[in-house]
């Protein structure tokens, strides 16, 4: 799904690095030391999913798993996934680099949304909501990211219209794919690692209640230390 070099109007790709910056800058401020290593790893899923891909036009049909970023990372899905998009065009010239901006904005926005969908899930009380819900957040991950693709050709001319609504048609067979992958993964890390999942509810440990002493056992304390 990304788009290539001189496709776009400057205005385009201004407004895709301003908003990549906004929101990297954002981002990039809940990132922890402690989260390089789990962030670097789903970098390079993400890396290695989307250097397989078909050009269709302007831009492109791939697997992107943005929305198994966002499941996994939440709120930092977006600063890896503009780091992986970043290396795509420095070692192998995918997409371009005046683009960057805008598909910075196109996937990491759709992680954010993946993200976004995903934390619905503590609001419901159902069987495999993980399941569920983490593949909602794979198909929102590409949904997002189709329009705001179709919405960077479209506001550049009236030519790319019929083009954008082609891109996202060609998109609904990698958005139903996404949705079974990230369901599936988020199922399963449920079962065997829920830590590694983002945006896990903090487990409440119980207070343990005060001892009390009962009527009959003051009474019966009372009376021994009673003078006979």
């Amino acid at each position: 799904m990304h788009i290539s070099d001189g496709i776009l109007s400057a205005p385009v790709l201004i407004a895709g690095f301003i908003g990549t910056a906004a929101v990297a800058a954002y981002t990039l401020r809940q990132l922890d030391l402690d989260d390089i290593p789990k962030v670097s790893v789903i970098t390079s899923v993400f890396f290695v999913a989307s250097l397989i891909h078909i050009p269709i036009g302007p831009s492109s049909v791939h697997l992107i798993l943005g929305g198994l970023v966002g499941v996994v990372l939440g709120i930092r899905a977006f600063p890896a996934i503009m780091l992986g998009i970043i290396l795509q065009t420095i070692l192998f010239g995918h997409g371009g680099v005046t683009v960057i901006g805008v598909n910075t904005m196109m996937l990491g926005g759709g992680g954010l949304m993946a993200y976004a969908v995903w934390q619905l899930r503590h609001h419901f009380n159902i069987n495999k909501k993980e399941m569920i819900f983490g593949g909602l957040a794979g198909a929102m991950g590409i949904f997002s990211a189709g329009i705001v693709l179709a919405l960077s050709l479209v506001t550049t001319g009236e030519e790319f219209i019929a083009t954008a609504w082609y891109t996202l048609i060609a998109h609904i067979p990698v958005m139903i794919i996404e949705a079974l992958v990230v369901g599936s993964c988020a199922a399963f890390l449920a079962r065997v690692k829920p830590d590694a999942l983002a945006g896990q509810l903090p487990l409440v440990t119980p207070i343990p209640a005060p001892a009390t002493t009962t009527t009959t056992e003051a009474t019966k304390a009372s009376n021994e230390d009673s003078p006979k």
